[in-house]
């Protein structure tokens, strides 16, 4: 005969399992949501040369990241880039290619280095790998893709361009969504733990105060790098 107690334990877990799954689930849909109304409201931005357009959603979606692993960024940065390319894009299939491949390079490597080395400093690690694996792809993408949707630049066009626009470009763009996401980050996952949409926190880098010192650094190279935005769009 089956033990009772044993049943009922199985029961428990298996609604636990569930119950967990069902929040996981739900906490990634409001980060892909807010990712996308961050991508539509970027779009209001001055474009950098004409074509280059910087955005935030790479914020939501790391968090993502850090918070349920690489694999959710990545399901996270398809499911942003798939809608954004049937609603408000365009540059069609080769736009929504080179938006997946920016931010899952940069979201998913963040998020990798994170899970292995759970602390602040393996976040800060991520995230500079993130800026520069977002760096190193898109140059080498933009010089593949980019003179096909764009017949006026030949390929030495773009070859002339990796240094002097879109290595800036993404450095600065990775390197705004890294500095907003060390800010944010920990007020994003206390409201989701208060929430009960995630579990409570296993140390790593939201159980680590975030020092006078650590603010201001962030806050002078946050500062830093708007400015030379703002220099690449041609406004200041």
């Amino acid at each position: 005969m089956s033990n009772p107690n044993a049943n009922v334990k199985t029961n428990q877990a298996f609604l636990s399992s569930g119950t967990t799954a069902l929040r996981t689930w739900v906490s990634m849909a409001m980060l892909t949501a807010i990712a996308y109304v961050v991508m539509y409201v970027s779009k209001l931005l001055p474009q950098v040369f004409g074509f280059l357009q910087l955005d935030l959603k790479d914020t939501a979606i790391c968090i993502g990241g850090f918070v349920f692993g690489p694999l959710a960024a990545a399901i996270i940065s398809i499911v942003v880039a798939l809608v954004e390319m049937f609603t408000v894009s365009d540059t069609g299939i080769i736009g929504c290619v080179m938006n997946i491949l920016a931010t899952a390079s940069f979201c998913c490597t963040a998020a990798f280095v994170y899970k292995r080395f759970h602390t602040k400093k393996g976040a800060v690690a991520g995230l500079v790998l993130g800026v520069l694996s977002l760096t190193a792809v898109m140059l080498l993408w933009n010089y593949l893709i980019t003179p096909l949707y764009m017949p006026n630049f030949t390929r030495a066009d773009i070859a002339e361009l990796l240094p002097t626009v879109f290595l800036p470009f993404n450095l600065v763009k990775g390197g705004l969504n890294m500095l907003v996401i060390l800010l944010l980050y920990k007020p994003v996952v206390t409201a989701l733990r208060k929430a009960h949409l995630i579990p409570e926190s296993q140390s790593g880098m939201e159980g680590q105060k975030l020092n006078a010192g650590f603010l201001l650094f962030v806050s002078f190279l946050l500062a830093t790098l708007v400015a030379i935005t703002l220099v690449l769009m041609g406004i200041i």
